[in-house]
């Protein structure tokens, strides 16, 4: 296929343009910042004019594009004020979404975000491993933008019957040299308390990006993505006694598994995480 991929300089976006890549597809970057020559195109994602050029096949040197990957946003709260966050994001994805239907592509997996389950979860969740059958719980003005987001693709496959979104609620994204400071977080539980110890290797991030391309089911459906494991060299029922006393337990925790739950994703896309941190350590 030929597939746009809205914030491929990104630290996911980079992943997931080299893993598509290397699966035969055609990909075109679109975002601010990229190299010449590198299947990159500047594109202000805030601009619908500019959007719909691009996926249509910008001065009609390149074809349209089959598929997009939505990556692009600012990817986590209080790196902008909440208006700039807010406004940036929104726009974005209602600009990349809307101009897809109107150009008549099919199949778009946009990035969600672990947050709209309730992250920082300074209110503890509702049971855990947490999944994807509770309601969201914005807490930021970055995760009720997510919520929207998400809330804004159900309406627009209900607008559009042939449409299939899939939203991706990736956990936070990290990279092989990030992992030397793993170790250190077995110190102080409530250092990542904020996500249940949560991660995504970048390099599953893509793969999962990859399964959800060729899920075509048309609709609206959400997973959650993670790497298999938590951060912590701790087991997780000291982890949860300690952090979450009193939260329902649902099932058995395993000594280190993540407490995000991928079964859904595991289930219905076939995602299948490769890499973990204490391989790299």
């Amino acid at each position: 296929m030929r597939i746009a991929v809205t914030g491929g300089s990104g630290k996911l976006g980079r992943h997931v343009v080299e893993h598509l890549r290397g699966c035969g597809h055609d990909v075109v970057v679109l975002d601010t910042h990229g190299q010449r020559w590198s299947g990159w195109l500047a594109v202000d994602l805030t601009d619908y004019g500019q959007v719909v050029d691009a996926l249509s096949g910008v001065r009609g040197e390149q074809p349209p594009v089959d598929a997009l990957v939505h990556l692009a946003a600012i990817p986590a709260p209080g790196l902008h004020t909440d208006v700039a966050t807010f406004r940036n994001n929104m726009l974005t994805t209602f600009n990349v979404l809307h101009a897809a239907t109107r150009l008549g592509i099919d199949k778009v997996v946009m990035a969600s975000s672990e947050t709209v389950l309730g992250l920082p979860f300074d209110t503890p969740p509702p049971y855990i491993p947490v999944d994807e059958e509770y309601p969201a719980r914005p807490e930021s003005v970055y995760s009720l933008g997510k919520h929207l987001e998400e809330t804004m693709a159900i309406e627009l496959c209900r607008w559009h019957p042939q449409l299939s979104v899939t939203a991706l609620r990736f956990s936070n994204v990290m990279d092989v040299e990030d992992y030397a400071q793993f170790p250190s977080f077995d110190a102080d539980a409530a250092l990542r308390r904020w996500n249940l110890w949560g991660y995504i290797d970048g390099r599953d991030g893509a793969q999962a990006v990859e399964k959800s391309l060729a899920y075509t089911v048309p609709g609206f459906d959400c997973f959650i993505i993670a790497s298999p494991d938590t951060v912590m060299s701790r087991s997780n029922a000291d982890l949860v006694a300690e952090q979450f006393p009193g939260v329902e337990v649902r099932g058995d925790l395993g000594e280190h598994d993540t407490l995000l739950s991928i079964d859904k994703a595991r289930r219905v896309l076939g995602y299948d995480p490769q890499h973990s941190w204490r391989g790299e350590v």
